[in-house]
């Protein structure tokens, strides 16, 4: 099976690596080109070398492919968005989305070998999430351009999807991304699931940008790997189509967005602090296999440009590109198929969780978000800074911390 480098691309001009932007692309189509080739042509399933956590639960393997899938488009569909172009870059990006929109109709076509994991097992709730995502974030160009009988197909698998009671966790966003996702298709959804999604996580909020997983605070990352996204994500949806809930008003709701979008923004702050002079960032919590995935909420908010004003986009550009490049540097990441492997920074199989497959490592393209916008965007332009951290510890001038009240 061919290998995909980071600086070429097979039949086509390398990517040029110089500036980050071309780093940033290169690692992207890196991590995208073996997914979406391969299922592309019905093949993942049949190529895709699966490994599994040593401690795995023991629940169907065929999980993985659905996580692989889902959590990748999530996480590049702005990149996808952009319109074509004949760089190199653009070449590349044109190929990933024609492989992605086939890869979509195998995804829900019972005939097809890859046909994913849509009718067993709990897991599917989730990744049917990121699937969701993925469409809310490029509609026109992942959505509206599949044919009919596949729109049917994605709707009826989204609403058998009820079959499934979610933990009292951050699960209760996977139930409202899906719901939100068919409303947003003006298929039939449930708002109720929509509604107390939304509920708890307000009550869940405890201070300082950080929501708790479900009635107790753990310290992790999951207001990076699902909550703040996913939170923001279904509340501008609603706000967009001016829908009431039974105790708000769009206004009403419009204002529960802004908040969290300051909550957000302080947690960004916290996320660029996090990055240490060297590009390392600090290890605790569960699911760290997900690699860049931390950093979702940081990278949202600069493809949506409300990073906050303590922030400028050359320092989360600097800083993000100075993490990406201390953990892919590192050999093994990737198996011999051009796969994610299990581990962190290499290949570290005893890091990974109970319910950890390859497939799960995927959510690392959530990093990527911030390629959504153009190659001449001031995100990308804009001379290059130190972050936080740099800043602090060479001895020069950074900003004082404080916490916020919302």
């Amino acid at each position: 099976m061919f290998v995909y480098p980071m600086e070429t691309v097979e039949g086509s001009p390398a990517v040029p690596v110089d500036g980050d932007r071309g780093y940033w692309a290169a690692l992207a189509y890196r991590i995208a080109a073996p997914v979406l080739e391969n299922m592309s042509k019905g093949e993942l399933k049949k190529n895709m070398q699966v490994e599994v956590s040593p401690t795995w639960d023991g629940r169907d393997k065929d999980v993985s492919y659905m996580e692989c899938f889902g959590r990748l488009m999530s996480g590049i569909a702005p990149w996808l968005s952009l319109p074509d172009d004949d760089t190199a870059e653009g070449r590349q990006r044109k190929q990933l989305r024609e492989w992605a929109l086939k890869s979509y109709a195998h995804a829900v076509n019972p005939e097809s070998p890859d046909y994913l994991l849509w009718r067993n097992e709990g897991q599917p709730l989730v990744d049917a999430a990121y699937i969701a995502s993925s469409f809310l974030r490029a509609p026109e160009q992942l959505w509206e351009p599949l044919d009919e009988l596949t729109k049917e197909r994605y709707i009826k698998e989204f609403q058998q999807l009820r079959r499934i009671d979610p933990p009292y966790t951050n699960w209760l966003l996977f139930s409202a991304m899906v719901e939100t996702f068919l409303m947003e298709a003006g298929a039939q959804y449930d708002m109720y699931r929509i509604h107390s999604a939304i509920r708890k996580v307000d009550e869940w909020y405890v201070g300082d940008g950080w929501y708790s997983d479900g009635e107790h605070f753990a310290f992790d990352y999951y207001n990076s790997y699902v909550i703040q996204p996913m939170y923001i994500q279904v509340l501008q949806v609603l706000v967009d189509r001016k829908a009431p809930l039974r105790d708000k008003s769009p206004e009403s709701i419009r204002d529960d967005l802004d908040i969290a979008k300051k909550r957000m923004q302080r947690f960004g702050i916290i996320l660029e602090r996090f990055i240490s002079p060297e590009g390392t960032f600090p290890l605790f919590g569960r699911s760290m296999t997900y690699r860049l995935g931390v950093f979702q909420p940081l990278s949202l908010l600069s493809w949506k440009e409300f990073l906050p004003e303590e922030l400028s986009e050359g320092q989360v550009r600097s800083a993000l590109t100075a993490a990406m490049k201390r953990m892919f540097t590192n050999e093994g990441n990737f198996n011999e198929g051009g796969f994610l492997q299990l581990g962190f920074a290499g290949h570290q199989p005893d890091l990974s969780d109970w319910y950890t497959n390859n497939g799960s490592m995927y959510l690392t393209s959530e990093v990527f978000l911030p390629l959504g916008l153009p190659v001449d965007h001031s995100f990308w332009i804009s001379p290059a800074e130190d972050w936080t951290t740099k800043k602090a510890w060479q001895g020069n001038s950074f900003p004082k911390d404080h916490a916020i009240r919302y």
